[in-house]
């Protein structure tokens, strides 16, 4: 017995394309099926685990699904705006907290979101450095951030432009790092968070520059007049919020109509959530919708989850396929090796020996083939999120 499967395994090694090529059909034939399965499965567990901690979401009318993952993964390059009047309705409501967000530019290719204190709570955020935001221009920095650029509280971060050239003349901000979070296995380890006042300012809502009513600032003003300043373009704006100059920035116009690209909506309980509801499913002119995340995303995962049956039956069909060919590359194998079983015969070895040797060499492949399948699909599992979010850019 041991000659029969000392031979196969020789047999083996020694044409190693045959056998190459036979553990990389057999291999692919298990993996694709079990990948598709649990990368779809895994995926749609992560995405309604945080879904399902965002009970609702306030934001412009159009596509649920687009204000939905705009706002729990932040990778809308230009998402739809409300306006910050939007939010103080939401939380005058009294029926929920409501929490602000405004998610547009990036910094570092990491997306900034402006937000408030809640936030941090209410996705139960923990400090791994540092503190929490306390001034205009500071900003928060989740673990990814941290790691990949090598930064940490005390260092600074600048914004990117949103094109080359700027036109509106906003300029990039730099900002303070005041803290970094503790990693939490979400997007928000990818993220650089700040108050939702700086995001403002990054915007070119607000801005700090000279006090034109200084004696220093003389050069740069065009005309005095009764209560009113003309500046040239020689004043200087600040690109950087400091303690030293952080009085001199200020907003122009009321802030009610500047810009937020979500509100979460946190209700203590299923009442008021349905109260809120309510409030917006009646007001059919209104220009913003309410949306439940998971009952979003839901509708999503049955779609994806219907293609994914149509794709496993079609890998399944294709796997015995695979299985038809490999039998006949074995089938022709045994009518090339006639030559090689006679003489075997020939040295007294039985038909049982030489049936023991063909079914090791079968053996010994499917055996590698499910090793290299089981860490091909473990390495799948493991990476199934982050290779998810990595593709969630639309």
């Amino acid at each position: 017995m041991n000659g029969a499967l000392q031979l196969g395994w020789r047999y083996l090694a020694y044409h190693r394309f045959k056998t190459a090529v036979l553990l990389a059909s057999v291999t692919l034939m298990m993996f694709l099926p079990a990948a598709t399965r649990l990368l779809v499965e895994d995926s749609a567990q992560a995405l309604n685990a945080r879904a399902a901690l965002t009970p609702l979401l306030v934001g412009a009318k159009g596509s649920q699904l687009e204000l939905v993952l705009s706002s729990l993964y932040f990778h809308a390059e230009s998402p739809p705006e409300i306006s910050y009047q939007v939010f103080k309705d939401v939380r005058d409501t009294e029926l929920v907290i409501a929490i602000p967000l405004h998610a547009r530019f990036r910094a570092r290719d990491f997306p900034v979101v402006g937000t408030s204190l809640d936030y941090f709570e209410f996705r139960n955020l923990e400090l791994a450095e540092g503190r929490l935001l306390g001034l205009l221009g500071e900003c928060v920095i989740g673990a990814g951030v941290a790691r990949k650029l090598g930064i940490g509280a005390g260092d600074s971060l600048v914004t990117s432009p949103e094109t080359v050239f700027d036109l509106a003349g906003v300029y990039p901000l730099k900002m303070k790092v005041a803290g970094v979070f503790a990693p939490s296995g979400t997007p928000d380890d990818e993220a650089v968070f700040v108050d939702v006042r700086t995001s403002w300012v990054i915007q070119g809502m607000g801005h700090g520059h000279q006090d034109l009513a200084e004696a220093s600032a003389g050069n740069a003003v065009l005309s005095r007049g009764e209560g009113a300043i003309t500046a040239n373009a020689s004043l200087v704006q600040y690109n950087e919020i400091t303690p030293q100059n952080v009085r001199e920035f200020h907003f122009h116009g009321d802030t009610g109509g500047f810009p937020l690209t979500a509100v979460i909506a946190v209700p203590p309980d299923e009442k008021n959530g349905t109260l809120l509801r309510g409030r917006y499913l009646d007001n059919k002119e209104s220009s913003e919708q309410l949306a439940v995340p998971g009952a979003v995303l839901d509708d999503l995962l049955e779609t994806v989850f219907t293609v994914q049956n149509y794709v496993v039956l079609g890998l399944l069909i294709l796997s015995l396929a695979t299985v038809a060919v490999i039998v006949l590359v074995f089938l022709l194998s045994q009518q090339l090796r006639r030559g090689e079983f006679f003489t075997l015969r020939r040295m007294g070895a039985s038909r049982a020996f030489i049936a023991l040797l063909v079914a090791s060499e079968i053996v010994f492949v499917f055996a590698a083939s499910l090793v290299l399948a089981a860490l091909m699909t473990w390495t799948v599992r493991a990476w199934a999120t982050k290779l998810l979010l990595s593709l969630m850019t639309f």
